[in-house]
């Protein structure tokens, strides 16, 4: 093990408040990031990935987006730098989502962790990790405490024994979705891999390089929906490449041998940054719907260098069997929509097409010059897009439009429920359908049209739950109990008491 010395950057400042750091809050946290050196990582986050309206992120842990693209990966080892809460809680997510893989862990304490043992203790477990045999690759993350102390994963060796060692920080104070979590991740392999071919020759895809020119598809998406894009591109004389977050390291390469990227989902500023450094052109929206296929063959066609004629050809080929699909499976329904996976202007584009009466589109991800198309069609035609949704604004859509559906987050489906509309989760039930193409063309309607037939069920079920208590009153009673909102005033003006004397005694 080599023996480089380990600087003194653990930032006592982190382990504030309760002693593990962990509920210091944002604001302190990233104040020890910073005093601890890790202020240009910050910056370049909060440029890439722009806060919006929330202090913190209003779904999962940011870093389980980092975790979930490297689970996913062949002959990739992942470890955890954390609090044990947190290691603890991505593992469980992790596994429920069907990872069936190891996730390793660096447990420390408040010792190792001002010490800089910490960083010692990471080496030797990426030393011991890194055999070739096993492991193309090792991904070391750190969640918020060893971000917010300092710990120096930039130091670990680039390789050992071949093992290419990648260190990244993904704490929930400065990043601010799990879907951008994802991007961290893919561009810091996407920047280790473009170096390595600028260096010399690499790994072929394991399928061996396409012979046509290939577009890279940029953005998690159903797994059938590439096959659908191929099938499209082929007649344009192109095909389709790799889909980043790729599932091997190899596919990096191939992915960055490429005619043009199509960002598919448009929140990956550190992806097409890498992309636009390899020379390669970056083609904004997807294959969504009639008009949202015709735009985006051609804006592919053009980039690639495709002639004209065949970029004409493609569409007569493929634009009548989409409106058809369309025609044919109709939605009929007044449609709220929001979401955290980046997908949800395309969505809303293909409810439209489809004849949905879409009002509102609510997405937790940022504005970015690859959703533009997108949100121009989409406001063209009176909707309302806002980009960092946060859930008071997703739920006063959900008020002021009384959708006849409600697609959304988990709050948001609760909620609708309460209020009897019919809803459906976004993420499992929406977006883990093709979108893309002829399939995706018709594949809403069926589950969408059934949602909206259950409002009967209900008003059913309200009907029959009528008198069973809500709030302070909750559940069945033979003496409802009196609500006494003065004691919650008298327990708020109590907590604000406490903080202020905290605060006047210097404490965090």
């Amino acid at each position: 093990m080599p023996d480089d010395t380990v600087p003194a950057i653990a930032n006592p400042a982190a382990l504030a408040g309760d002693g593990a750091g962990c509920h210091s809050g944002r604001d302190a946290l990233e104040s020890a990031a910073r005093a601890a050196g890790k202020s240009e990582t910050l910056d370049r986050y909060a440029k890439d990935y722009p806060k919006g309206p929330h202090d913190q992120p209003q779904s999962m842990c940011p870093a389980f987006g980092s975790l979930r693209v490297g689970l996913r990966m062949r002959r990739t080892a992942t470890v955890l730098s954390g609090s044990a809460c947190c290691v603890y809680g991505l593992t469980f997510t992790s596994h429920f989502y069907g990872a069936r893989r190891t996730v390793g862990y660096v447990p420390f304490n408040s010792e190792t962790l001002v010490t800089g043992k910490l960083f010692e203790d990471i080496r030797e477990a990426v030393h011991k990790l890194a055999d070739p045999k096993d492991y193309d690759a090792i991904v070391v993350t750190n969640l918020c405490v060893p971000t917010a102390s300092g710990v120096p994963l930039r130091l670990l060796p680039k390789q050992i024994n071949g093992v290419r060692i990648i260190g990244i920080d993904v704490p929930g104070f400065g990043i601010p979705t799990h879907a951008e979590a994802k991007d961290v991740l893919a561009g810091a392999m996407l920047q280790y891999a473009r170096t390595e071919a600028e260096q010399g020759p690499v790994a072929a895809p394991r399928a061996g390089r396409s012979e046509k020119p290939t577009i890279t598809l940029l953005g998690e998406m159903f797994p059938a929906d590439p096959m659908g894009i191929a099938m499209m591109l082929e007649p344009l004389g192109l095909a389709a490449g790799p889909v980043v977050p790729t599932r091997e390291w190899r596919e990096l390469y191939a992915a960055l041998d490429c005619a043009a990227v199509a960002a598919i989902h448009p929140f990956y500023t550190a992806s097409v940054r890498e992309f636009q450094a390899a020379g390669r052109t970056v083609v904004a929206s997807a294959p969504v719907g009639h008009d949202g296929t015709r735009d985006w063959l051609q804006a592919i066609g053009t980039a690639a260098g495709v002639a004209q004629e065949r970029i004409d050809a493609a569409a007569n080929r493929f634009l009548p069997m989409i409106r058809a699909a369309l025609e044919k499976n109709p939605v009929r329904a007044r449609i709220t929509l929001s979401g955290y996976e980046g997908s949800e202007l395309l969505v809303a584009r293909l409810l439209v097409e489809s004849g949905a009466d879409v009002r509102y589109v609510g997405t937790a991800c940022p504005r970015t010059e690859w959703s533009e198309p997108d949100r121009q069609w989409l406001e063209a035609k009176g909707i309302r897009v806002t980009y960092r949704a946060s859930l008071e604004q997703d739920l006063a859509a959900l008020a002021e439009f009384e959708p006849d559906v409600a697609i959304g987050t988990t709050p948001v489906v609760q909620a609708a429920k309460e209020r009897r509309i019919p809803a459906l989760y976004f993420t499992n039930l929406i977006s883990a359908r093709p979108l893309m193409g002829v399939a995706g063309a018709g594949s809403l309607a069926t589950v969408v049209n059934a949602a909206a037939a259950n409002k009967g069920r209900f008003d059913a079920m309200k009907e029959f739950f009528a008198g069973v208590g809500e709030g302070h009153a909750a559940g069945v009673w033979e003496d409802v109990p009196r609500d006494r909102p003065e004691f919650r005033e008298n327990y708020k003006r109590h907590v604000i008491k406490i903080a202020k004397a905290k605060k006047s005694e210097g404490m965090p």
